[in-house]
């Protein structure tokens, strides 16, 4: 049966800067392994899921794009009747995709609904031959979580090339020593072409690229199949022998008549191997007696596949969708159907929505082995877990860090999340799921000399605690040091203690300062602590692991209650001349010079002292660290001075694409166009504007009720006592660093009528856990509800 839809009005081949996804379904977690399968759209290359929920058919006729191509998977059987080798360090695997699975391809026209085309059609071949050769959208994630960040060296910057001339097409088919025609690289000073070493996989070399450079102290080789036409390639210096950047390729391979633009990649880059070879760390998770941890599947115990350097997402994204207001926000039957828009994948609330469905409704939680084990080797079926690359890849667009694949602090994620969906477009009666989390701080202050007080107040959705450190003395010599453990109540006690600030009095003129305190002026429903356990060791911030202890059992926090301004308390004048006669705030010289010995600019240095009483390096930096994405943080602090707004944009209407990039964000309206004007059309600076000027009504918008109908803002959280609070997740870390190491989360579940145990999510793991005393001694991240 013919289709009249072929053509190229509906067939394209995917570029190497098109995401092609041919994995997951970009509305919900459904693929290639499903029964259905995944079609993936031959036009856009949109994937969507083939079965019950078919969302392929809804992108096909929103978009009038009826080809797709179907993709069905399935695992080989493995009949296994030893135990595998146990792996004792980093070991490399070869195994390819093919060698376990059956992949099956059917071309479909969903307009026409005929479910087999003829995939030999001249027309179609080359499509689906492109399609299945292009990196997918996950596999291009995974690339660059593995990614050194290379750099250019002076070898590359001072070479000297030979004489220009034209290395002929069959002089670039095998090594110059031997008949190798794969693994070749060009040596850039002299035109040599010599194979590479021999890598694991079974990928060839003799080594002769290595033996030139020796030989003629030529440092500077690329490797040919690796040439991209937009100027990528494998750059390796054997002088430094390191993987290298050549920003002038394209002019010092014209010098050898290769020109990039008809260069076509033929083999996998070192990165690109180095993924496929799966580099991998075996380790067990076992009960005190040796026995593992016994997996649990179910709604809301579904894990999240590590994409490289992903835990610190992971673990925040779990003890998220564990609060009821991200579920009901998220995965509710009041929600309605899901956005109609253009890219699924690049939409904020279609992403946040399919993680809900994928974590919370129990349809990928499920065992992912197909090995058969005899009764003396048993086999942990953990799940596969769910890959959120595309969620991954849209909250950090934008951002210095989130948007690569290093490690990140578990924390500062939470903070960045936390302004994204804040800012989104929330249905009145669903409300803003961060909204149970905010609660109101107040501060105290108190002149020394005149008595007088000024109470301020600010609205947070966390709050730091800085742990107390004392060494205990080491048990035998050469052993770590271990910190003497603290309680819950000591941190906050410290957090909510008086302390001494140097400050000049606005009533009376004095500089003998202030005492300062601060207290809950309300409470949330949900509780965020972050632990903070950082010293500085030779001048470098490391982590230390203080065991903090923390009952299980609902704890009161009454205590921390602000009473507010009382009736024989006289409150420090506010009027504008008091304000512009302060001087300047003097930082403490010593603290300032280790900020600045460690590499912090004077004005962050001075903006951390002022936010932390004045007289702690380490409370300063750790304030730094929290605070490094503040788009004022690098401008000098003027206590004196009125926040006023910032300059008025330039005329004329915003440009519609940056508009639709701040909309798929859920910034829209209004003040996404004031965003994009108040920062000369950059979108990535709009995007900081509009987290850092949450008030701004963008000039009194038309559609707005005139004001004084809405009436004041409620205050976030509740002043009501009691305020009992019991701990329900963590976020745990190890390692001596919050931007390396590996991140974890226990979680308080139900998981029948009779039985509430904690529960392990690590990564795509996820465990009954019998004790949980020690992890909560060493979390980063505590959430609290109130009870």
């Amino acid at each position: 049966m013919s289709c009249p839809h072929i053509g190229s009005a509906n067939l394209a081949k995917p570029s190497p800067t098109d995401n092609v996804y041919r994995e997951d379904c970009t509305q919900c977690f459904d693929s290639i392994d499903d029964p259905a399968g995944l079609d993936v759209c031959l036009k856009c290359f949109n994937g969507g899921c083939a079965g019950d929920r078919n969302h392929a058919k809804l992108h096909a006729t929103s978009r009038n794009h009826p080809l797709v191509l179907n993709i069905r998977r399935t695992r080989k059987i493995i009949e296994r009747n030893e135990p595998p080798l146990k792996m004792s360090k980093l070991a490399i695997a070869a195994e390819t995709e093919s060698d376990r699975y059956d992949t099956t391809l059917t071309v479909k026209c969903l307009d026409c609904g005929i479910d087999n085309l003829n995939k030999e059609d001249a027309t179609i071949a080359p499509v689906i031959d492109a399609v299945m050769k292009a990196n997918t959208f996950s596999r291009k994630e995974e690339v660059k979580a593995w990614e050194q960040e290379l750099t250019t060296c002076e070898h590359i910057l001072t070479m000297q090339q030979g004489e220009p001339r034209k290395i002929e097409s069959q002089d670039l088919g095998h090594c110059s020593k031997c008949d190798l025609n794969e693994n070749l690289w060009l040596c850039l000073e002299c035109g040599n072409l010599g194979c590479g070493r021999a890598q694991f996989g079974g990928i060839s070399g003799n080594s002769h690229g290595l033996a030139h450079a020796t030989e003629t102290k030529h440092g500077v080789a690329v490797k040919l199949g690796s040439i991209t036409p937009e100027g990528t390639a494998d750059v390796y210096c054997y002088n430094c022998d390191e993987e290298r950047i050549d920003d002038n390729l394209g002019a010092h391979l014209a010098n050898w008549g290769i020109i990039l633009a008809e260069r076509e990649k033929t083999e996998k880059s070192l990165t690109e191997m180095q993924i496929e070879q799966n580099l991998r760390w075996e380790f067990s998770m076992t009960t005190e007696d040796g026995k593992e941890l016994t997996p649990v599947f179910g709604p809301g115990l579904t894990g999240l596949k590590n994409l490289g350097n992903s835990c610190y997402l992971a673990s925040i994204l779990q003890c998220l969708y564990d609060l009821p207001s991200f579920q009901q926000r998220y995965y509710s039957d009041k929600l309605g159907p899901l956005p109609s828009v253009t890219d699924p994948a690049e939409d904020l609330e279609t992403q946040l929505r399919k993680l809900g469905d994928g974590l919370l409704s129990g349809r990928y939680s499920k065992s992912d082995t197909d090995v058969f084990a005899s009764e003396h080797t048993p086999n942990v079926p953990y799940q596969k877990g769910l890959q959120p690359s595309m969620f991954k890849h849209l909250m950090g667009r934008g951002h210095e860090e989130f948007s690569t694949m290093r490690q990140q602090d578990a924390f500062e994620l939470l903070q960045h999340l936390i302004k994204l969906i804040t800012r989104s477009k929330h249905p009145v009666e669903l409300g803003d799921p961060t909204q149970p989390m905010r609660f109101v701080m107040e501060q105290r202050l108190q002149c020394l000399n005149c008595k007088k007080v000024r109470y301020s107040s600010n609205e947070q959705d966390s709050v730091f605690i800085d742990v107390p450190m004392e060494k205990l003395p080491p048990e035998e010599e050469g052993q770590e040091p271990k910190y003497k453990p603290v309680t819950l109540k000591q941190c906050l006690d410290s957090l909510t203690a008086s302390e001494v600030v140097e400050l000049t009095c606005a009533g009376c003129g004095s500089k003998d300062g202030f005492t300062k305190r601060q207290a809950f002026k309300t409470f949330p429903d949900v509780l965020v602590v972050n632990a903070r356990k950082m010293a500085v060791v030779n001048w470098v911030p490391v982590k230390i692991d203080v065991p903090v202890i923390v009952d299980d059992e609902p704890f009161n926090l009454d205590e921390y209650l602000s009473k507010g301004q009382q009736p024989d308390e006289e409150a420090l004048p506010e009027d504008e001349s008091a304000k512009s006669s302060a001087p300047a705030f003097v930082p403490n010289a010593e603290a300032l010079a280790m900020l600045e010995a460690m590499g912090f600019p004077r004005v962050r240095g001075e903006k951390a002292l002022h936010a932390t009483g004045n007289s702690d390096a380490n409370a300063a930096m750790e304030w730094l660290f929290a605070h490094m994405d503040d788009p004022d943080i690098d401008v000098p602090l003027d206590l004196s001075a009125s926040s006023g707004g910032a300059a008025s944009g330039g005329a004329g209407a915003a440009d519609p694409e940056k508009l639709a990039m701040l909309e798929s964000m859920g910034l829209s309206g209004p003040r996404a166009v004031k965003a994009l004007k108040e920062t000369g059309g950059d979108v990535e600076r709009a995007i900081e504007w509009l987290f850092s000027h949450p008030d701004d009504d963008a000039d009194a918008v038309e559609e707005e009720a005139p004001a004084g109908n809405e009436g004041p803002k409620k205050e976030a959280g509740s002043s009501e006592l009691p305020a009992k609070f019991q701990l329900q997740s963590i976020v745990c870390h190890k390692g001596t660093s919050i931007h390396a190491g590996h991140y974890v989360a226990f979680i308080r579940k139900k998981l029948s009528e009779d039985e509430t145990s904690w529960v392990l999510f690590n990564d795509e793991k996820v465990v009954k856990v019998v004790d949980v005393e020690e992890m909560k001694k060493t979390a980063y991240v505590y959430f609290f509800k109130r009870v």
